[in-house]
């Protein structure tokens, strides 16, 4: 049965000398969903969507459904290769692969919704950009999955990964937090240390509220994933230096599972407050309700004789 206090279940493997993702692993074995082999392959079909999706926006183009957003992995991409990017290799690729798999995401195109499709560039950017930079293998990348997925549990179990429960701290936080720790135990580092980057990765983003524009996943959800990936890594680099976190994990879960219960409904993940009712988000919302319904709503100010107008463009129409 999986030991669901962190502080109980890293004493556990501090004493048995194992990592977390070799707890995760056995968990699985124990439920008897597969053999050791078929649940590394299992995760390895996960990192495979993971490897097309952080890499298919950044070599062109992705618009999103809604025509709302799109290209900006791309468009980090060639920045970054041209050496103008003032962070360093893993964190500025870390950013890139966030917003491809985001965008493709916001495009409906196949993701690993990891934790949730609204936080789904976090974990496979840090894993990949760390594996990259440092020349991991893919069998420490799917290490990683398992590390996450143990932290995961654990933030599932104790509160919620959900943003219309607890706002987007418990999505692209939980998802930071997850991140971080594969991220130290896939460099070396300890459960502890692991625990002690999640927390850290959680604690900044606290309170972080989900208020999508249009009610869609895309504004401000992309760029939270890229911000989230440089949290989660921040997080870890601390963590693998000695850096503590004052506060132990399961406190930080349960203070965000708190404050998530304490947001008002409008900014979780309703689209009736914060950033989707702004003037911009509002006429965002027309626009990608106009595009749906093939452009007649699209913002014009026509007159009906002459049929002239803006012809979809962004109005306050």
């Amino acid at each position: 049965m999986f030991i669901m206090e962190a502080e109980k279940l890293t004493e556990f493997l501090r004493q048995e000398n194992r990592r977390l993702c070799d707890y995760a692993l056995e968990q699985e074995l124990e439920a008897g969903t597969g053999s050791r082999k078929e649940l590394r392959e299992r995760m390895a079909q996960t990192l495979a969507v993971m490897e097309r999706s952080v890499e298919k926006a950044r070599r062109e183009p992705v618009r999103s459904v809604s025509g709302l957003t799109g290209g900006n992995a791309c468009l980090y991409e060639n920045y970054r290769k041209a050496g103008k990017s003032i962070l360093g290799e893993a964190v500025s690729k870390a950013v890139a692969m966030a917003l491809s798999c985001s965008e493709l995401n916001a495009s409906m195109q196949c993701i690993v919704a990891c934790p949730t499709a609204g936080s789904c560039g976090i974990v496979p950017a840090v894993l990949l950009s760390c594996a990259e930079t440092f020349g991991l293998d893919r069998e420490q990348v799917i290490d990683g999955l398992f590390t996450a997925s143990a932290v995961g549990i654990l933030i599932g179990s104790r509160a919620t990964l959900a943003g219309a429960e607890g706002g987007c701290q418990a999505e692209c936080g939980s998802a930071a937090a997850m991140g971080a720790a594969a991220v130290v135990e896939m460099l070396g580092g300890t459960p502890e240390m692991a625990f002690h980057a999640a927390a850290m990765a959680l604690k900044n983003v606290l309170g972080l509220t989900c208020d999508p524009v249009a009610g869609l996943v895309e504004i401000p959800c992309i760029k939270r994933n890229a911000s989230g990936a440089v949290n989660a890594l921040l997080s870890a680099d601390l963590a693998l230096a000695g850096v503590k976190s004052y506060i132990p994990f399961d406190e930080v879960v349960d203070a965000m599972y708190a404050i998530g219960k304490a947001m008002p409904s409008e900014v979780r993940e309703t689209a009736k407050g914060g950033l989707a009712v702004s003037p911009t988000g509002q006429r965002m919302r027309k626009t990608a309700e106009a595009a749906q319904t093939g452009g007649e709503k699209a913002g014009r100010r026509a007159d009906p004789e002459k049929n002239t107008g803006t012809d979809g463009k962004m109005s306050d129409g």
